[in-house]
């Protein structure tokens, strides 16, 4: 009875060190549309806090969640799966937009059925959760639907839950989706962060040559058409919502046009990019004094002889004239929020991103109508109209090449790698920092005789950030821009221009890399991706091993590998004093043939997967399935210390390894 207890006791102890999670319950259901045709609805409850990927999410990104069916006579496949609109959000550790779901996921696949009786359909559906500081492996789930042919009636399916506990190894796809995408965000932060954005980009617009000079001629229009004071504070106001719906019509316009699905895949989409990098490269050499981007000229003598019939409709077309007339300044501006607002794949950030523009357009000239006599306290129109053009002009080329840099990502064709990236912002900050330091001149640039406060504090901001980037050249992480330019590994080389692969102290003191054996960029860390092989040389060398089960798409990982690991009082003890096995759950790679493992989790299921294994392994060995997870154990495979998870405390890291190792001696 003792030993009962005492077993009793030791398991509860092994429960509150470890930890198998299980966020995520899936339900079926049929939906009958016609007689012929139903909707099978597969749903995903997920436990809060946790989130669960699109179908669609990049290569180097997450696990994609993903459907298959088996194939009978019974029915047939009408089209893809469709999936809900989900959050979309920009990812720092892979710079690349992902998109996931949370509390719940729906999603549906159209079939015809064939036969004329009931039958089942079988699939399955391949996924994978992650919260702020854990990332589950991926997780195959069998599922089940009954079809009523014969009721003609329609049918829901009992819920299937399904434990994931019960199936920790997946079966991961072939079929993923190639395309390219800072911790998660809501939405509302999303829409936040764009309508911040254009009404700032309003406000620049409002100081160009085209639209600044317009606000003295509305001025005299409205105080001789205005009686009172009164009537034109009025007609101020309607000027200036005039202008607002104007733009937000236009933001309508876009999202109805292109609709949910089209605008969420748009920041995926090879050609998408590739347009949108031509279009803005237009926009800047417009910007820069090559050509106007003009509407045709009969367009504004209409709307010109509509705003002389007074009145409401007469101020409505006025600010439509301003629109049209200012066209060539605020066009590539308004084209870019709306591509920008697009490629974020949500269906409101275009009407969101065209209310901030219009915001900030229309206050101004709102204000000024409204109380003429502040006029006399703007600046005067001159040569610095031209310079806020052209810089607008630079910002537009370099962000046309963010563009190019996604379509080539997708492609994986190397051509703007970070390094290359790089040296083509360089160059465009670089110039820009002379141009406003009146060093080059362009087209419309009037003679400068002195730089001024504002040229010149801006001119020392550009050539600051400048420099700045030059070291990313080097692998220095640029954390600042970490959005833009490709991730550290996607370049010529992880340790920089000019640097050599062997580079760590080991290879200074032996000719060749053990058997299995590899130097992690950008640490120059002796690193194994093999368990047995990482083990032998462990009992060879005499040291402790630190088990590191972590995936590609594991963005907690690249965290720990950037922001603790690279500290100097953790780089160390990872390169002289442990033996690193880094085994990857994610990891695509086919065993050997022949070589494939009887699964223990789920008997009669084969693992054929090398991510498999080492998932499979972490669950039975450690009862954890989360990434990263940090084990230490020596040469006896006998843990040295309580594991640990997702730790970004140095201090507390750096004392684990301590304490590890304290022991191993």
């Amino acid at each position: 009875m003792k030993k009962i207890f005492l077993f009793i006791a030791l398991f509860i102890v092994s429960l509150s060190f470890s930890q198998i999670h299980d966020p995520v319950k899936w339900e079926t259901s049929v939906e009958k549309i016609s007689e012929t045709e139903y909707n099978l609805i597969t749903t995903a409850i997920i436990e809060k806090n946790w989130h669960l990927y699109s179908q669609n999410v990049p290569q180097d990104g997450p696990i994609p969640t993903s459907f298959s069916f088996e194939n009978t006579k019974d029915f047939e496949i009408i089209g893809k799966t469709s999936e809900e609109e989900g959050h979309t959000v920009n990812d720092p550790v892979f710079e690349m937009k992902i998109k996931y779901f949370e509390n719940k996921a729906t999603f549906k696949q159209r079939i015809k059925a064939i036969s004329k009786s009931t039958f089942d359909i079988k699939g399955s559906v391949t996924f994978m959760v992650c919260d702020d500081a854990n990332c589950l492996p991926p997780t195959d789930i069998d599922l089940n639907f009954t079809i009523p042919v014969s009721t003609g009636v329609n049918f829901s399916a009992n819920p299937v839950e399904v434990n994931e506990t019960e199936a920790k190894v997946s079966e991961i796809t072939e079929n993923t989706t190639v395309i390219e995408t800072k911790s998660p965000k809501s939405k509302d932060k999303s829409l936040l962060t764009i309508f911040i954005i254009a009404f700032f980009s309003g406000f620049a617009a409002l100081l160009t040559p085209c639209v600044f000079p317009m606000i003295p001629m509305t001025v005299s229009f409205f105080t001789k058409q205005s009686k009172s004071k009164a009537a034109g504070i009025k007609n101020a106001i309607i000027y200036g919502a005039s202008i607002v719906i104007i733009y937000v019509v236009l933001g309508l316009l876009v999202s109805a046009i292109f609709g949910a699905d089209a605008l969420n895949a748009l920041s995926t989409n090879v050609w998408f990019n590739i347009i949108f990098f031509l279009l803005l490269i237009v926009f800047a050499i417009s910007f820069l004094g090559a050509f106007e981007i003009v509407l045709p000229s009969s367009w504004g003598t209409k709307v010109d002889a509509q705003a002389d019939r007074g009145g409401v409709i007469g101020i409505f077309f006025m600010a439509l004239a301003l629109a049209i007339v200012s066209f060539s300044c605020t066009g590539p501006i308004v084209g870019t929020l709306l591509v920008e607002a697009a490629a974020g794949g949500n269906q409101i950030g275009p009407i969101v991103g065209m209310l901030g523009f219009s915001l900030a357009l229309a206050i101004p000239f709102a204000l000024f109508a409204a109380f003429p006599g502040w006029l006399n306290s703007l600046p005067k129109s001159g040569g610095w109209l031209n310079t806020v053009k052209v810089v607008l002009g630079f910002l537009e080329l370099a962000l046309a090449f963010k563009f190019l840099s996604n379509a080539d990502l997708v492609l994986q064709l190397h051509w703007l790698e970070r390094e290359v990236f790089l040296a083509i912002w360089i160059a465009i900050f670089g110039t820009l920092a002379f141009y406003l330091f009146g060093k080059i001149q362009l087209p419309h640039d009037s003679p400068l005789t002195h730089i001024s406060v504002g040229r010149l504090s801006l001119g020392l901001l550009s050539l600051t950030f400048t420099i700045y980037m030059i070291p990313g050249l080097w692998g220095a992480p640029l954390n600042l821009i970490s959005a833009f330019p490709p991730a550290q590994h996607y370049s010529e080389s992880p340790y920089g221009v000019g640097s050599t692969k062997v580079g760590s102290s080991f290879n200074q003191n032996h000719s060749e890399l053990p058997d299995g054996a590899h130097i992690m960029p950008p640490h120059n860390i002796l690193a194994f991706n093999d368990y047995d092989k990482g083990l032998a040389y462990a009992k060879q060398v005499n040291k402790p091993i630190m088990l590191d089960f972590t995936g590609h798409a594991c963005v907690n990982c690249r965290k720990m590998e950037q922001n603790v690991w690279a500290k100097d009082e953790i780089l160390p003890i990872l390169k002289n004093d442990v033996v690193l096995i880094s085994l990857y759950v994610d990891d695509k790679r086919p065993l050997p043939e022949g070589d494939e493992i009887d699964s223990k989790l789920r008997p009669g299921k084969k693992l054929k997967y090398i991510g498999q294994k080492w998932s499979e392994f972490q669950t039975i060995k450690y009862g954890a399935n989360a990434q990263p997870f940090y084990v230490l154990i020596n040469t006896n495979e006998e843990k040295l210390n309580e594991p640990v998870a997702y730790t970004p405390d140095v201090e507390e890291y750096h004392n684990w390894l301590k304490t590890g190792i304290s022991n191993f001696k």
